[in-house]
C-alpha cells in the first residue's frame, strides 16, 4: 500500500528531524521556489497547504546535508541561485537523497517525480536503481557514504547523514 502525502509528510520529518535537520510547519508565501517548501537559516521549514510532493522534502533537506556545518545557518531561499557555489553540490543532493528513499524504503518515484528533475526523474531512477551512482566520488569525498565496490556497507548505505 502506498502511504498518503500525509504519512510521507510526517514519516520523512520524522528522519530529518532525528538526524539533525530540523523542520517545521509554517505557513509561507506562494513565492518559494518549491512550493510549501523553504530552507531559512539551515532549517526546512513546510507549508503542507502548498506542499506538492512530500519527496521534495527530503531533496531539499539534501541541500542542508551535504553542506558544512559552519554553511548550514547561512543557508535560504533558492539554494543554486543565492548560493552559486553550492550549484556543485546537486549531484550530491540527489544521491544523499536516493539513499534517504532506500533507508526510509521509498519508492524512488516519492522524490524523483515527473514534475521535477527537468524531466529527467525516470532517467535518474533508471540510473541509480542499475546501482549507477552519478557523483558517487562526491558523496564518499564529503564523508558521508563508502564505495560499494570496496565496502559491503558502501552506497546506498550511508555512514552518517550530515556532513561535518
Amino acid at each position: 500500500m502506498t502511504p498518503s502525502n500525509e504519512q510521507l509528510t510526517v514519516m520523512i520529518r520524522a528522519f530529518l528531524n532525528k538526524i539533525g535537520i530540523e523542520t517545521r510547519e509554517q505557513t509561507l508565501p506562494n513565492t518559494t521556489f518549491l512550493p510549501g517548501l523553504l530552507i531559512d537559516e539551515g532549517r526546512l521549514l513546510i507549508d503542507p497547504e502548498q506542499l506538492l510532493y512530500p519527496g521534495d522534502i527530503l531533496h531539499e533537506a539534501g541541500h542542508i546535508a551535504v553542506s558544512l556545518p559552519e554553511d548550514r545557518t547561512r543557508l535560504g531561499g533558492n539554494i543554486t541561485a543565492d548560493r552559486p557555489d553550492k550549484a556543485g553540490d546537486e549531484m550530491a543532493v540527489l544521491l544523499w537523497t536516493y539513499a534517504a528513499c532506500c533507508h526510509l524504503q521509498l519508492d524512488p518515484a516519492v522524490v524523483f517525480h515527473p514534475d521535477g528533475y527537468k524531466g529527467e526523474s525516470d532517467w535518474l531512477i533508471g540510473q541509480f536503481t542499475s546501482g549507477l551512482y552519478i557523483g558517487l566520488p562526491l558523496l564518499i569525498w564529503m564523508g558521508l557514504t563508502n564505495d560499494p565496490i570496496r565496502s559491503a556497507e558502501g552506497f546506498p548505505g550511508m555512514r552518517q547523514w550530515l556532513r561535518t
